[in-house]
């Protein structure tokens, strides 16, 4: 079978890698891919712009994969769900592993998300939305800080500031609502009751349909806790970024800690999402804060998190492939998971000034020896393949700020850090950069001011 992947970042290179070790697969199209999907294993890159056969007003996604034969689709970001990219691949007769446009509204709107919550009783902390300035700084004048300022829609990232003053808070309010920092998600702004706690990711695999709930087939199965370290520096310090490493599984995520997560989390969205009707078969994305009063969810994204999906498929011991076809034809409620017994270390490299600016096209070198050795597999995000001076072979060059993730197993935590940063030490570019703590005590993302 021809799978068609849709995506370009260090998520979509995993998850082609780990479609690609199954006998299913036969080409997988990653439109538009990077530099490591462009030498991955059975993969192609395809850039619609490429393409002459896609017509006026055709989803390119959607063409390409009728032109490349595709039998099955996989989302990687979160902007083509919002915009209903899986609605247009059911329509072609090409079933999708993604929530159709509805169900994608879960992330592309912090408002509906935080209505959802509240409406089905999953646990979460206490929020108002507004959208009027001077009544949104009003309630937090009122409300005091630390408080917890979100832009309602899709911000890249940036649509999120946890203001320690009442200050910053009205600051954060000024720049997303009155200077128009995140564009049309600032318009509407959700105040959320600040937690104190620890910060875990849970990924899992959805598949409900209206038709699968009738038959009582519906179900959401969650992966294994992972925690992702969002800020730059090491210790958990400095900006925040798109994410500087993962780690998976976690110790301090004991089985009474995922019961609550099941009863006061999960089970109520599983509900919810029954109860509105959604068309969802695709993943989910829980994002926890572990406060004394148990876990709450701070948000939902309708995709797998990255760089978690970095550190959690190499942990999978099971076909991807026929994971994604049972969460298609709603058998994902009998598949059976697998996991391998260890431990998963992805440290992030970015490129020096990131989140800032910062320099593009520099060559990235390999130490292949070094690499074999630590037996990290290098998964690729912010690079292309490119020439560069006299050279006459491709070779990649940075592209983007977060450049690549160097994943390793270890049986042991111990072991799986130590290969990781063992494998770091063999990839190289101009001004790289990568914190040294990842998975360390001390280096978790944490609700505390």
């Amino acid at each position: 079978m021809n799978i068609i992947v849709v995506g370009s970042g260090g998520r979509e290179h995993t998850i082609c890698w780990k479609l690609a070790q199954s006998s299913l697969v036969d080409k997988i199209v990653v439109v538009p891919g990077n530099g490591g999907t462009a030498k991955e294993s059975k993969c192609i890159n395809v850039n619609p712009k490429d393409c002459d056969y896609i017509a006026e007003g055709e989803n390119p996604c959607v063409a390409i994969a009728k032109h490349e034969n595709c039998r099955m689709a996989v989302i990687g970001p979160e902007d083509p769900l919002a915009e209903g990219i899986a609605d247009d691949f059911w329509k072609a007769d090409i079933p999708c592993v993604g929530p159709k446009k509805a169900g994608a509204q879960l992330e592309a709107s912090k408002d509906l998300s935080k209505a959802f919550m509240k409406k089905y009783g999953v646990a979460c902390p206490g929020s108002e939305t507004f959208v009027n300035k001077d009544a949104a700084i009003e309630y937090i004048k009122k409300h005091g800080a630390p408080i917890v300022v979100k832009a309602d829609g899709l911000a890249a990232g940036k649509g999120v500031v946890v203001a320690a003053t009442v200050e910053q808070a009205i600051g954060a309010v000024e720049d997303m609502m009155g200077n128009g920092k995140v564009g049309e998600a600032g318009k509407k702004l959700v105040m959320e009751d600040y937690l104190e706690g620890i910060e875990i990711s849970v990924l899992a695999a959805v598949s409900v349909t209206p038709e699968s709930a009738l038959a009582g087939n519906a179900t959401i199965v969650p992966f294994l806790p992972a925690r992702d370290h969002k800020r730059l520096l090491d210790g958990a310090k400095g900006p925040n970024t798109g994410g500087m490493g993962a780690v998976c599984p976690l110790d301090d995520v004991t089985p009474k800690i995922m019961e609550q997560f099941d009863s006061d989390i999960l089970q109520p969205t599983l509900n919810g999402l029954i109860k509105e009707k959604f068309d969802y078969r695709g993943f989910i994305f829980f994002g926890v804060m572990l406060t004394k009063t148990g876990p709450k969810l701070l948000e939902y994204n309708v995709r797998l998190g990255d760089p978690e999906t970095q550190a959690v498929l190499p942990l999978m011991d099971f076909d991807f492939a026929s994971m994604c076809t049972a969460i298609l034809n709603g058998t994902l409620k009998d598949f059976e998971f697998k996991w391998k017994p260890g431990y998963q270390v992805a440290p992030v490299v970015v490129s020096g000034g990131y989140p800032e600016a910062y320099k593009k096209g520099c060559e990235i070198t390999f130490n292949e020896m070094l690499l074999k050795q630590s037996g990290a597999k290098v998964f690729i995000a912010g690079a292309q393949t490119g020439r560069r001076g006299d050279s006459r072979k491709d070779n990649l060059l940075t592209s983007g700020g977060r450049v690549l993730a160097c994943s390793a197993y270890g049986a042991t935590f111990e072991e799986a850090w130590k290969h990781a940063y063992e494998g770091i030490c063999g990839v190289k570019f101009e001004n790289s950069f990568y914190r040294k703590d990842i998975g360390l005590p001390g280096a978790a993302e944490s609700g505390k001011l």
